[in-house]
């Protein structure tokens, strides 16, 4: 016998244990509980920082719930309201009582739900994500992502409208969980995988018709700030024409039914061959016109005048730029600028370069005065100039009788010539 178990005369009865093992083992067994999903009406709610509790109350139970602050855009708790709490029984040993932690609250009835899709979409709307700018939809996607429930309606009305306007065309398929309790999650989860994929160019959100409560995962806060975070274009396909969950507001497309967006997203083929077939014929027919007018233009032009022409003013120009090359010697012209600098004494005193300017001034005037005309008479030398004042240089140019003028150095003489000796 261990000292844990007590005995009675009939055998073991009772196990002595602590209040913290006691508690420990109610915790572990709650354990195997699981996620639940209760319907009840919202009593004594309280707010507190660190979270929101009220009791869950139907017609001969209550308990405990808990919503913790960080799933508060999950938990709509408003006194008197039935809702439908998703949570995981626990064991709250400082108060020794049975407690559910809430992971989402929501409203049940239709006009409990609409008050809260009202609620939601004030707070979109007031962060601007109801009138965001929408990102534009190729007109030919290279993959089509589509998110949709396990029913086979919606997934057989898709391949309808694939098999008619394109076959083959290339759908990635997520089937995840569209309604009830961790629906929302599951959505935002398989949105978050096809936007991460960069073959996939437009995801396309596609559930069947429903209720107001079976519909309102697609409402959740959490998924439509999901679906404007996304770089991948979303189109909305919910239910039918008159459901509107919050997410057609924020989605860069709305349509009334699934097929209506499928029809819309995919391209027809025999159209896009249609299209393909009359831009290249446009495109030939304007190939054709240019060929047409060019040769046109080409028939029109007198070749051997445009070759003559060609050649005269290929001819003129280079007479001109052998011209204006003849007029520039850069080896002369460089040269005798080198022979200047190397003569002028850029670094002698200036009174010595004066000196030296004078000097060869001097030189220059004596040059001068010996070359002068009347120096050369003066050593003996005359000028004869006939008598129309021409200067005789050959006595040939001279005959007997002609009248002659010579000037001396000092004073003229007029004599007449008698003889002529050449």
């Amino acid at each position: 016998m261990g000292p844990a178990q007590l005995w009675d005369e009939g055998g073991p009865v009772v196990r002595r244990v602590t209040l913290v093992r006691l508690s420990a083992e109610i915790a572990r067994s709650l354990a195997d509980v699981g996620r639940v999903a209760v319907e009840g009406e919202v009593v004594r709610p309280k707010h507190h920082p660190g979270g929101t509790y009220f009791t869950l109350r139907d017609r001969a139970a209550q308990i405990s719930v808990r919503c913790p602050a960080s799933r508060s855009d999950r938990c709509r708790v408003v006194a008197g309201e039935r809702v439908l709490v998703t949570a995981r029984l626990g064991w709250a040993p400082d108060r020794g009582h049975l407690q559910l932690t809430a992971e989402e609250v929501v409203p049940v009835g239709e006009g409990a739900i609409a008050a809260a899709i009202v609620e939601r979409r004030d707070r979109l709307a007031a962060e601007g994500l109801i009138d965001r700018p929408r990102r534009s939809v190729p007109r030919l996607p290279a993959v089509i992502g589509v998110i949709c429930g396990s029913e086979a309606a919606v997934r057989d009305d898709i391949d309808s409208v694939v098999a008619a306007r394109y076959p083959g065309y290339p759908l990635a398929y997520l089937v995840t969980n569209v309604s009830g309790p961790g629906a929302a999650d599951a959505v935002i989860e398989s949105l978050q995988a096809l936007d991460a994929d960069p073959d996939v160019d437009v995801i396309l959100l596609a559930r069947g018709g429903g209720d107001a409560a079976q519909l309102l995962p697609f409402s959740d806060e959490g998924l439509c700030r999901a679906i404007c975070e996304t770089d991948t274009p979303v189109v909305s396909a919910i239910g039918h024409h008159g459901d509107r969950p919050l997410c057609d507001e924020v989605a860069d497309l709305r349509f009334g039914t699934p097929s209506l967006a499928a029809a819309a997203l995919l391209p027809h083929r025999a159209e896009l061959v249609s299209e393909l077939d009359r831009r290249r014929d446009q495109r030939r027919a304007i190939v054709d016109h240019m060929v047409a007018a060019s040769a046109h233009r080409l028939e029109s032009v007198d070749r051997e005048r445009a070759l003559r022409a060609g050649f005269e003013f290929a001819v003129r120009r280079l007479h001109q730029s052998s011209a204006r090359l003849s007029l520039v010697q850069p080896e002369r012209s460089v040269a005798n600028a080198s022979a200047r600098l190397s003569r002028v004494d850029w670094r002698g005193p200036l009174s010595r370069r004066l000196r030296h300017e004078r000097q060869r001034l001097g030189g220059q005037h004596r040059h001068l005065e010996a070359l002068s005309p009347a120096r050369v008479l003066q050593r003996g030398y005359a000028v004869v100039r006939a008598e129309d004042g021409s200067v005789v240089r050959n006595a040939g140019g001279s005959r007997p009788g002609d009248t002659i003028d010579v000037q001396l150095a000092a004073g003229r003489l007029s004599a007449r010539v008698e003889q002529v000796n050449q």
